[in-house]
């Protein structure tokens, strides 16, 4: 029997015991010696939720399936933690001929009751996953609230960590400065993003400018020391780039641009 081992992790995930990646390999590696299984290859989602079915190597060990027989997780919430898209997984692993197996849940789906257990557990597992969802987004909006700090995910450009939360980065905020001033002159979108690609400068991610990008760093309060969350506007100190006058001038600038797109909406920072 030929196995896919795959293993995942996300965020939320990576503080429990017992679910790193290297925790997951070693047990799984184990199991397949004892089945007797060859291992076909190894396939692991570092820092992927279990609720995205874009995974990179999720979707190539799918890819893959003629290169192996059975597919072996730890547990069934390493796959999937929404039981349609597991639902449809086992539908394509059936439609191949190709055998799932959960390592902890002992799961056979040849029989007609082990498919039904295993589809209660994994409700179970996408209750938890939305459980955990809303106490996050409680506690987001507590702390959104009480004002206490940056509330967004990822560093923004301009921005770098250090503790005890978001400081300036002198080098890349030139550039938002640049970006603000540049809009207002009269540059489009498109413009700013082929000079600064031009100059060699590159994005956070180290890539090309596009406009999308531009646009989200023009439309972001963050840059005159506001942060936005699900309806609340928080004053963080220490992180302005702009004025607050150039943002919401660029906001104006952005909205009669735009007056005859639907849907468009931006912020206003009052006095």
């Amino acid at each position: 029997m030929r196995a896919a081992v795959y293993a995942r992790v996300s965020t939320e995930d990576q503080a429990r015991d017992g679910f790193s990646i290297a925790a997951q390999l070693k047990r799984l590696r184990a199991y397949c010696k004892a089945k007797g299984w060859e291992i076909a290859d190894e396939y692991v989602d570092d820092g992927f939720s279990g609720r995205d079915i874009s995974r990179p190597m999720y979707k190539k060990m799918m890819h893959e399936s003629d290169s192996w027989d059975v597919l072996l997780v730890l547990k069934m919430d390493r796959i999937h933690r929404n039981s349609q898209n597991f639902t449809n997984m086992m539908n394509e692993l059936a439609s191949k001929g190709k055998q799932f197996s959960s390592m902890q849940e002992k799961f056979d789906t040849t029989s007609a009751m082990g498919r039904f257990v295993m589809d209660i557990i994994q409700r179970i597992a996408q209750l938890e996953s939305e459980q955990i969802g809303e106490r996050v987004k409680i506690g987001m909006a507590q702390k959104a609230k009480n004002g206490d700090g940056y509330l967004g995910s990822g560093e923004p450009y301009g921005y770098e960590f250090k503790d005890p939360g978001l400081k300036i980065n002198p080098s890349e905020a030139g550039i938002v400065s640049y970006i603000f001033n540049a809009y207002i002159s009269g540059n489009s979108l498109n413009d700013i993003a082929d000079n600064l690609n031009s100059k060699g400068i590159s994005s956070k991610k180290g890539t090309t400018w596009k406009k999308q990008t531009i646009g989200k760093i023009l439309r972001n309060p963050l840059y005159c020391g506001f942060a936005s969350w699900d309806g609340y506007l928080i004053k963080l100190d220490d992180i302005e780039i702009i004025s607050i006058s150039i943002f919401n001038l660029v906001q104006k600038m952005m909205e009669e641009r735009r007056r005859n797109a639907s849907g468009s909406s931006h912020i206003l920072i009052g006095g």
